[in-house]
C-alpha cells in the first residue's frame, strides 16, 4: 500500500531504491532561497536519535544542498508543537535565511506564541508528493515524493528592524520584485506580527523518485503498471474586480512575478 512519506521512523513498505537513484530530482536545483543565503560549511546531515532514518533508510537523502534546495522550492510547511499535553499541526508559509527556517503569524496566533513557550522542540515537516506508483498488486503500490522533518527550539525574531527585513525576505520569495511595489507596513502591523526562526542543524530528509517494484511472480500479471507524475503549475492570474472595473487602473498594473518555487 502507498507508504508513510514520514523522514523518521514511520512504518514503510520496503522497496530496494539506492540514494543515487533518487538524488536525481535536485541535480537542477540549487538551494536558492533568499537573496541572504550563506549557510555553514557543513556539506551533510548529521544523524541524531531523532532524524536517525530507521525504516527505508535507503531512501535517506544526507545532501545538506538538497535538503536547503527542497525547503526553497516550498511554500508551505507544517509546524507541530504542543500547547498543555495537546499536540497541534498548523500550516503556514516559510521562508529561509542561511541556517535557518522562518515562519510568521498573528503575535498571538498558536503557531507563534504557543510554540515559542520553553524550550520545548517543534517539528516542522515538509512534503511534496510527485507521482502515484501503480504496482502489479496492491501491497507494492507507492508514491513517489520529497519530505523533510526539522526538529528544534524556536526563537522569536522581536527586533523592529529584524522584523521589517525579514517581511521583505517573505514577500520577495512569494514574488519577487513586490515589496517595493506595496504600502509601506505600518507600526502596528508589525507588533501584530510575530516571527519565529529554527536553526537547520536537526534535520532528516527522504525521498523516492523511481517506478514499480513488483515482485518477480507478479510480473505477468495482466495490469497496468508504471508512474503517474504529479506536475503544479500556476493558473492565469485573477485580478481584484475593484482594478478590473477600471480600465484605465487595471491596463497600468503589472501581473506580480511568480515565486521561484514549484511545491506547494
Amino acid at each position: 500500500m502507498p507508504q508513510n512519506v514520514s523522514s523518521e521512523n514511520s512504518q514503510t513498505v520496503p522497496e530496494s531504491q539506492s540514494v543515487s537513484e533518487s538524488q536525481s530530482v535536485f541535480q537542477n536545483k540549487p538551494a536558492s532561497g533568499c537573496p541572504h543565503t550563506s549557510v555553514s560549511a557543513d556539506l551533510t546531515l548529521s544523524a541524531t536519535e531523532l532524524t536517525r532514518v530507521k525504516r527505508g533508510p535507503k531512501r535517506a537523502q544526507d545532501d545538506r544542498d538538497a535538503m536547503l534546495a527542497f525547503i526553497d522550492q516550498s511554500l508551505l510547511c507544517y509546524v507541530g508543537f504542543q500547547i498543555n499535553g495537546q499536540v497541534r499541526v498548523i500550516p503556514t508559509c516559510h521562508w529561509r535565511e542561511g541556517d535557518y527556517l522562518y515562519w510568521h503569524g498573528h503575535s498571538k496566533a498558536a503557531n507563534i506564541a504557543g510554540s515559542g513557550k520553553g524550550e520545548q522542540k517543534v517539528c516542522i515537516t515538509l512534503a511534496s508528493l510527485d507521482g502515484l506508483v501503480m504496482a502489479r498488486s496492491a501491497f507494492h503500490h507507492s508514491v513517489n515524493y520529497r519530505s523533510a522533518m526539522i526538529y528544534g527550539v524556536p526563537e522569536a525574531v522581536t527586533d523592529p528592524d529584524e522584523k521589517l527585513r525579514h517581511f521583505k525576505l517573505f514577500v520577495e520569495k512569494l514574488s519577487p520584485g513586490r515589496w517595493d511595489l506595496l504600502r509601506p507596513v505600518t507600526e502596528q502591523e508589525a507588533k501584530a506580527t510575530g516571527i519565529m526562526r529554527v536553526k537547520l542543524d536537526e534535520v532528516s530528509m527522504k525521498i523516492r523518485a523511481e517506478g514499480v517494484v513488483d515482485d518477480e511472480d507478479d510480473l505477468d500479471w495482466p495490469v497496468w503498471a508504471g508512474v503517474l507524475p504529479i506536475q503544479q503549475r500556476w493558473a492565469p492570474a485573477e485580478q481584484d474586480e475593484l482594478q478590473t472595473a477600471n480600465p484605465n487602473v487595471s491596463e497600468q498594473l503589472n501581473t506580480p512575478v511568480l515565486p521561484d518555487c514549484d511545491i506547494c
